[in-house]
């Protein structure tokens, strides 16, 4: 516990010093005068047609009295609704305003702007001057005759000045606009036009005296210039309120010295500003709801900065305790888990803090919500996989695995054994073989039950019948017909023909040969009465086939040698239908085998340590069985195992609650976090759909989606993956680096189908099971088994070119989320390259190397001598 709350304690820290450093604060030059005007919109779109209520004029007051603190005039952008409102109460406080007329292709409107704004140029004192249309011009709304007409009427009958609002290059482009005016009105944005923040002032400058050069003797007002504080970047322009704060009391500073003429933009962020990309809304002086984002004068900091830190090492803290719990763990496990916790919690209160920093609408509120939700889970998962690393790699080293072989006191009886050898379907030379290797092996006293599961076919189960004979009287041949309950049916009626005096069960697959001291090495673990089962890891005989074989036993290998050994310690063990022993009189006490899933075997498992018995485990290699024939045999044998993990949880997720008794605190989260692994493939899945979704809306619609919690969840999940792989099989599996690879690939591709298994899983409880094809040259079927997985994985690819292709603006947020979804491609690309291995069978013959593990599997001319 002391090596944990160190841990804890030193992570925190390390966060602290993080978010230290990279705290941002700016003292730019303080402005000493007021701001000479800025730009005022008091509803956006709506405001023309939205009813004039109290409340709407008690806000457009509000706004104006906030605004005077500030500035003593305003420019507005329209002429009618509520925007017509504001000239008179700016007059009531001493506000200026420069008139805006929104002139688009509706002719109606244009003349109704026209008309509101002349009358009330010509009977409130406050009006200075009226902008005729703005940046009509540079989005083609009007061409540059239709607009000097406008122009031209508002000049006749207006008793202020008269301009028109256009970028400053607008201008130099149609010099006889200019003659159309009183005075210049340009628009000067750096930012749109990919202008660094340190290159923004001069360049505004430059282009300011560019246009007094050009038009000498034409006053010139800047009649917008500004710098958002959020968004996306236009090449070298980067969003950020810091730099927001710098540049404008920069340029009000040099505007002043310069004598110019300015108005800033805006007064206000415009939430509802869609049309401008991630950075429409942001370009207020004050945030929505009228709070000041810096001042004039003094330190300009980011205020939200010490409470996300904050929150950040809190919630770091928790996951370490949570990821550590009551452990005891070597110091540098430890450390590892809590300084990978606090890094992950970083992300989740970053994630957390985006709504109260960024404006959202409906469908960005829905996809943070969504991408915030799903982010728990990858960073559970994360964090769960970097505990498994630190603990093989750093921590404790194992101290529960059994002795090989498992000592047996002098006085030690060796209790009968009742091998069970359940067969649906099987290739009888191949089931044969099995029992051939059963009747050499080296125990005082067992029988072996062979029980033909709904096999009516005497092809299938005539030979094996006759080869029971010939081995003799140990060998009973049970043919049960019309079984229900699949394999857990069938073993449960042979129950009624084991023999009385058997006290240990014994279970193997139809297809495996196993060692000849497989009994005598490990039942004596039985003389420990608190043992329940003893489990061996499963092999395989035909890994070096081919490639494929030899990739997806390389993947069976780290679950035998890495997962198994990790939840022995825990006695957290899954018990497994091969290889697997079981103590008779617990078996019976926790009712034997159940129909209700169809991973009957794992269910038992939990049911004995329920009861507060123990399994115990070795990783020694005792028996050797035959690997699926195809890819779709692979995916058909891991659905099953997926399928039957959410029965289970179905099942006894009440026993995981922390009042249950029976498990302890370190088997429940051992349980937890197995069953976490089959949940976090489908999560896996459903963002990469939801990240495909979103590909044409930000392509299309430029809209802007939550990045962090869409992105850096999955990106660090992916790296902490391959890491997991390749220290965890170089420490334990010690394996050459091809057949690690092999072993990612395997299970890479079998995302989508764990996810498929596990929406299944969540809504039915009765899906049949169905058997493995192995053993029989099964060549697969006629159609693809990886047709879905092609499909989706090929889709990613080409949304993540195409978020490269459009990234006009080369904004590192889309490169981010192109990288996201090349990342997400993998394992379902995964899908049909293993396949194609599997079809390249024979062009990629194996040597005979050994498999994975510690103990070399035999050849299958070697088994048959064995």
């Amino acid at each position: 516990m002391r090596n944990i709350v160190l841990a804890i304690i030193i992570g925190a820290l390390v966060q602290a010093y993080a978010w230290f450093i990279s705290y941002d604060m700016s003292i730019p030059p303080e402005v000493t005068t007021r701001v000479q005007s800025v730009s005022l919109d008091v509803g956006g779109p709506k405001a023309a047609t939205a009813p004039i209520t109290p409340a709407a004029l008690q806000r457009v007051g509000d706004m104006l009295d906030r605004v005077k603190t500030v500035s003593s005039q305003v420019r507005l952008y329209a002429s009618t609704g509520l925007a017509a409102e504001v000239p008179r109460l700016a007059n009531e406080r001493g506000i200026a305003v420069s008139l805006g007329i929104w002139l688009g292709r509706d002719e109606q409107n244009n003349k109704r702007e026209i008309e509101s704004a002349l009358h009330m140029a010509n009977t409130l004192p406050n009006i200075r001057s009226i902008v005729v249309g703005n940046e009509t011009l540079l989005r083609s709304e009007l061409t540059l005759e239709e607009l000097t007409g406008y122009i031209r009427e508002v000049r006749r009958r207006s008793r202020v000045p008269v301009t028109t609002g256009e970028t400053y290059d607008e201008w130099i482009a149609n010099p006889t606009l200019v003659n159309e005016v009183d005075f210049i009105s340009a628009h000067i944005l750096p930012y749109w036009e990919g202008v660094p923040a340190d290159g923004a002032l001069e360049h505004t400058m430059a282009n300011y005296e560019r246009l007094k050069a050009t038009f000498p003797g034409k006053r010139v007002v800047i009649a917008e210039f500004g710098w958002p504080s959020q968004g996306s970047n236009v090449y070298g322009s980067v969003p950020n309120m810091l730099r927001q704060a710098e540049l404008i009391r920069g340029f009000l500073n040099m505007a002043d010295e310069r004598d110019a003429e300015y108005n800033l933009m805006e007064a206000y962020d415009q939430p509802w500003k869609t049309n401008e990309g991630s950075v429409g809304p942001y370009w207020g002086l004050f945030d929505a709801s009228g709070k000041a984002k810096f001042l004039l004068q003094g330190e300009v900091n980011d205020a939200s900065h010490g409470r996300t830190a904050a929150v950040a090492m809190v919630l770091g803290a928790l996951l370490s305790a949570i990821a550590l719990g009551r452990r005891r763990t070597a110091f540098g496990h430890a450390l590892a888990v809590a300084l990978s916790a606090q890094a992950l919690a970083a992300g989740v209160a970053l994630a957390l803090a985006y709504p109260f920093e960024n404006y959202l609408n409906t469908g960005s509120a829905i996809a943070w919500g969504i991408g915030f939700l799903l982010m728990w889970p990858l960073t559970a998962m994360t964090l769960l996989k970097i505990d498994e690393v630190a603990e093989v790699t750093v921590g404790r080293r194992p101290i529960r695995l059994l002795p090989q072989p498992v000592p047996a006191t002098p006085d030690f009886q060796y209790p009968k054994v009742s091998i069970q050898v359940p067969a649906y379907r099987e290739n009888p030379d191949m089931l044969n073989e099995t029992l051939s290797s059963l009747a050499r092996l080296d125990y005082p006293d067992f029988e072996v039950m062979v029980i033909i599961n709904n096999t009516p076919d005497e092809a299938h189960w005539g030979p094996v019948q006759a080869h029971c004979r010939t081995l003799g009287p140990r060998f009973k041949f049970l043919n049960l017909q019309n079984v229900k309950g699949f394999k857990a049916g069938a073993l449960t009626l042979a129950m009624e023909q084991v023999s009385p005096d058997a006290e240990v069960l014994a279970l193997i697959d139809a297809d495996y040969v196993v060692d000849k001291n497989w009994l005598k090495d490990l039942v004596p673990a039985f003389a420990d009465p608190k043992i329940a089962f003893v489990q061996a890891p499963q092999d395989h005989r035909d890994g070096p086939e081919s490639a494929f074989k030899t990739a997806i036993n390389s993947e069976y290998a780290g679950f035998f040698d890495i997962g198994m050994v990790q939840r022995n310690e825990r006695n957290a063990l899954i018990a497994h239908g091969t290889m697997l022993l079981i103590r008779r009189s617990h078996f019976d006490e926790v009712g034997g085998w159940s129909t209700a899933t169809i991973t009957e075997d794992t269910e038992l498992g939990l049911r004995l340590l329920e009861a507060g018995y123990e399994g115990t485990y070795t990783n020694r290699r005792y028996g050797w069985g035959l690997l699926p024939d195809t890819f779709e045999a692979f995916k058909t044998q891991r659905h099953r195992w997926a399928y039957g993990a959410m029965q289970i949880i179905r099942k006894h997720w009440p026993h995981m609650k922390p009042s249950a008794p029976g498990l302890n605190y370190r088997q429940k989260s051992q349980f937890i976090a197995g069953w976490s692994y089959w949940i976090s493939d489908a999560f896996g899945v459903l963002t990469a759909f939801l990240n495909l979704f979103w590909v044409p809306m930000i392509i299309l619609a430029d809209m802007m989606i939550p990045m962090l919690p869409f992105t850096l969840p999955i990106l660090v999940a992916f790296g902490v993956n391959l890491l997991h792989c390749v220290l965890l099989y170089i420490t334990r599996v010690k394996i050459p680096a091809h057949r690690i690879f092999g072993a990612a690939l395997a299970a890479m591709s079998l995302q989508f189908t764990v996810a498929h298994a596990v929406g299944r899983g969540l809504v039915s409880d009765a899906l049949p099971f169905k058997v493995t094809a192995k053993g029989g040259g099964n060549k697969g079927g006629s159609k693809s088994p990886v047709r879905v997985e092609s499909a989706v994985g090929v889709l990613l690819l080409i949304g993540s070119a195409a978020l490269i292709a459009t990234n006009e603006f080369q904004t590192p947020e889309r490169y981010v989320f192109a990288a996201t979804l090349a990342v997400q491609s993998l394992p379902f690309l995964a899908a049909p390259l293993l396949f194609g291995l599997e079809r390249a069978r024979g062009w990629f013959r194996q040597s005979p190397d050994t498999t994975a593990g510690n103990s070399a599997a035999p050849t299958v001319s070697q088994a048959k001598a064995a």
